[in-house]
């Protein structure tokens, strides 16, 4: 992505803690729409009979679905939601510019309200070239960290929770008692490569013993 989407979610309004704790893909496919080159491509389409956002990206396309949405860290800091892909990236170096390129990348972003240079982000990204579990700071900026969680070749949908209290603490030094706003997408306006990706409902969960630090 050629632009930080840091940028998306810099001085969001004051709404309100959510109450809203479950997106489904139809809900995801309403947030409103960034484009930092021509338009992914989103749309609703089942795969293996469950009914998913599927973005489709060729031409160099870099466009996020995003949600401006206070979250209550304190009482469900747990984020699960499911994707897939159709392929990785081949060939990029994800820690350069040129390579900010992902099949599929969830953001969870902290508003620095009036002090945009204090926004933070955790990026949980499908790496076509780092292993899970490692991270690193955006090729754009260090307040956006990247977490591989899913790697390499399609493994069909995959279910994911972290513990997102937990991440900020770790990779940012914060603890947080809530964020401000989450953000899907799906780019390939570096690499020219074309993929599809398909995000499954996103929801927020009390913590749990077994969900902790996954």
């Amino acid at each position: 992505m050629r632009r930080p989407l840091l940028l998306l979610l810099t001085c969001l309004p004051g709404v309100g803690l959510c109450h809203a704790q479950h997106y489904s893909p139809a809900d995801i496919l309403q947030w409103p729409e960034r484009s930092f080159a021509a338009a992914t491509r989103y749309q609703l389409d089942p795969l293996d009979g469950s009914p998913l956002l599927r973005a489709d990206c060729s031409d160099r396309q870099a466009s996020a679905r995003y949600l401006e949405q206070q979250i209550d860290l304190r009482q469900t800091p747990v984020l699960r939601w499911s994707w897939a892909i159709s392929q990785p990236f081949s060939g990029l170096n994800e820690r350069s510019r040129e390579g900010d390129d992902y099949p599929v990348r969830l953001y969870v972003v902290k508003d620095g309200g009036l002090l945009p240079w204090r926004t933070l982000a955790v990026n949980y990204v499908w790496s076509s070239s780092q292993p899970v579990g490692s991270h690193w700071p955006n090729a754009y900026t260090a307040n956006a960290q990247m977490l591989a969680v899913s790697s390499g070749a399609p493994q069909g949908k995959v279910v994911l929770e972290r513990n997102v209290r937990e991440d900020f603490q770790r990779l940012h030094g914060q603890t947080l008692d809530q964020i401000d706003g989450l953000a899907i997408m799906t780019d390939c306006d570096n690499s020219g490569q074309s993929v599809s990706g398909w995000y499954g409902s996103i929801e927020w969960l009390p913590a749990t013993s077994s969900s902790t630090g996954r």
